[in-house]
């Protein structure tokens, strides 16, 4: 980031990091209290079904300071052009750890502004556009984002919602199906995924392809829900003050975006947006818990040794601070990169190329930082002790809400196989333009910082292992099997090449902490790991593994 770009949001940063402190904790906090937990009535005192959701005072506050702090709005009004998208993260990394995940609707409100700036016509961005994106909090509306359905989770492609034409000349549709899992549920309005019904012989499209994206109000112009009605509440593990509901849809006035049947590649910059705010989720949960460890290790004795005096404690809390710092520059990466392919020509080189990183980065990062993550929270728990496990530590509340982002918008699993999709579409050259980037940064890093070379040379020799397992495995069955080991590996060199660039970056630029960064760079990319090759997993081997799982008749 340009020095005086970074003079510009400095202020703005300190000062709202003063602000999370003051007011915005206590909002987070109310929140997170049982007694204020969303709750969901049907019916008034006449049997009419109302469907009404009540939700923390702290949540309404929380809304108005997400408009008035532009948590949404920095990227959109792109004063800082390419950068916007690193400074609003910054913010978010902020605001995140109290404000008891309104970074959920948040997220799906940054997503659907970008479909609608993308895709919209002027009525619509007149519409909603300008609604998702002000800084007036009378006037700001959040997101929901309904995709998931009880056959496929996330595999959208078993949607059962359907949409029927209701009026071609404006673009009204009418929504039916349930939707299973809807965050946000008090947002304004949503955008969720159907079934179009072709008008001209009524027949519909089965998989992915018969999807289309539609935009829809909750509340029409008389207050009533837009052909909604709330099922329940779900009762969930961690995200407690966030209103999660099962919808069914009866009717939903809706309006399409895109063409029909591109429903999924429309939500793709949805998805890059959604996936990465999971990551910066879980980098900064870990980074509070990771503050209350370091902060109790300076005060606490056992067995006549303070906490930090203790080598194998600093050994365990090391680990932590590098999952922390692996994290954010790979978060942060992915933030710059968003930035420029939203500010650069789509006709240009660099965007296409800065676009094509992004897209395989995104499901690596979400996959790789969010697993490593939230185990590295509980370490951080289990750092402190029976006290780490009582909840008013802090911790159980972050450890609690990191957990879900290993989950929605795609588990491990699925972003596994999401990146493998990517190779298979770009026939390998997604592995390999990824290594010349970062291999590129890594030649400039230790062109300017021999102390570095080691970490370098550690980074290629990860590289190579990466691309000798894509050049000899072709058996698909094995290529599935090992998608885990590839993602990771794939994560665990990308995260060594930003530490490495940043480490020369600091020593070159006399910037405090210079040091410790090069021996983080080199203790991460030194680790026994780092290197380790990828061991293929053949078909017996899979059989045999299917058998330990579900028994000796198990077969694939």
């Amino acid at each position: 980031m340009p020095k005086e770009t970074f003079s510009e949001i400095e202020p703005d940063l300190q000062r709202f990091g003063q602000r999370v402190l003051e007011d915005i904790a206590a909002m987070g906090d109310d929140v997170e209290n049982p007694n204020h937990y969303p709750q969901l009535k049907q019916y008034d005192a006449w049997c009419r079904r109302v469907d009404e959701i009540s939700t923390a005072q702290g949540w309404k506050q929380l809304n108005d300071v997400a408009a008035e702090e532009g948590l949404v709005a920095i990227a959109y009004e792109r004063k800082q052009k390419e950068f916007s998208r690193v400074y609003q993260f910054a913010k978010l990394y902020l605001f995140n750890p109290s404000s008891a995940v309104f970074s959920c609707p948040l997220t799906m409100t940054d997503g659907a502004a970008r479909v609608i700036e993308m895709l919209g016509n002027d009525e619509l961005k007149e519409k909603y556009y300008t609604r998702l994106t002000t800084r007036d909090p009378k006037k700001f509306w959040t997101s929901g984002q309904w995709m998931t359905e009880r056959p496929g989770g996330s595999d959208v492609s078993r949607t059962e919602t359907q949409a029927e034409l209701v009026d071609a000349a404006t673009n009204k549709w009418s929504v039916s199906g349930f939707k299973w899992f809807s965050s946000a549920t008090t947002s304004d309005m949503t955008m969720l995924l159907a079934r179009s019904i072709d008008p001209k012989d009524g027949t519909v499209k089965t998989g992915s392809k018969g999807l289309s994206l539609y935009v829809a109000e909750m509340r029409k112009p008389d207050g009533q829900l837009n052909g909604i009605r709330v099922h329940r509440l779900k009762n969930k593990y961690g995200t407690k003050g966030l209103p999660t509901a099962e919808l069914q849809l009866d009717g939903m006035e809706a309006t399409m975006l895109g063409n029909p049947g591109r429903g999924v590649p429309c939500i793709a910059s949805i998805l890059n947006i959604t996936r990465l705010n999971a990551c910066l989720g879980v980098v900064c949960g870990l980074r509070r818990s990771l503050a209350i460890s370091k902060d109790f290790s300076l005060k606490r004795f056992a067995f006549n040794r303070q906490l930090d005096k203790t080598p194998l404690h600093i050994t365990t809390l090391v680990n932590i601070e590098l999952v922390y710092r692996a994290g954010m520059q790979i978060i942060f990466y992915a933030a710059e990169l968003l930035g420029r392919s939203e500010c650069h020509d789509p006709n240009t080189q660099s965007y296409k190329d800065d676009y094509a990183v992004l897209r395989f980065i995104t499901p690596i990062a979400k996959a790789y930082v969010c697993k490593i993550g939230v185990d590295a929270c509980s370490e951080a728990m289990e750092s402190l002790g029976g006290q780490g496990y009582m909840e008013e530590t802090g911790i159980g509340r972050q450890l609690r809400d990191a957990q879900v982002n290993t989950i929605w918008e795609g588990t491990t699993n699925v972003l596994a196989m999401d990146v493998l999709r990517v190779i298979r579409e770009t026939k390998g050259q997604a592995i390999l333009h990824l290594q010349k980037v970062c291999l590129e940064k890594v030649s400039r890093s230790v062109s300017a910082q021999p102390a570095l070379k080691e970490a370098g040379n550690a980074i290629k020799t990860a590289f190579n292992n990466i691309t000798s397992f894509a050049a000899s495995t072709t058996e698909m069955l094995e290529i599935e099997a090992t998608a885990r080991q590839l993602t990771f590996a794939l994560g665990r060199t990308l995260a060594g090449t930003l530490l490495v660039e940043q480490a020369a970056f600091d020593l070159s630029n006399g910037i405090k902490g210079a040091q410790e960064d090069v021996l983080v760079a080199n203790k991460w990319c030194l680790a026994r790991d780092f290197t380790q090759t990828i061991v293929p997993t053949d078909a017996e081997k899979i059989a045999d593994e299917a058998k330990i799982v579900f028994g000796s008749d198990a077969k694939l």
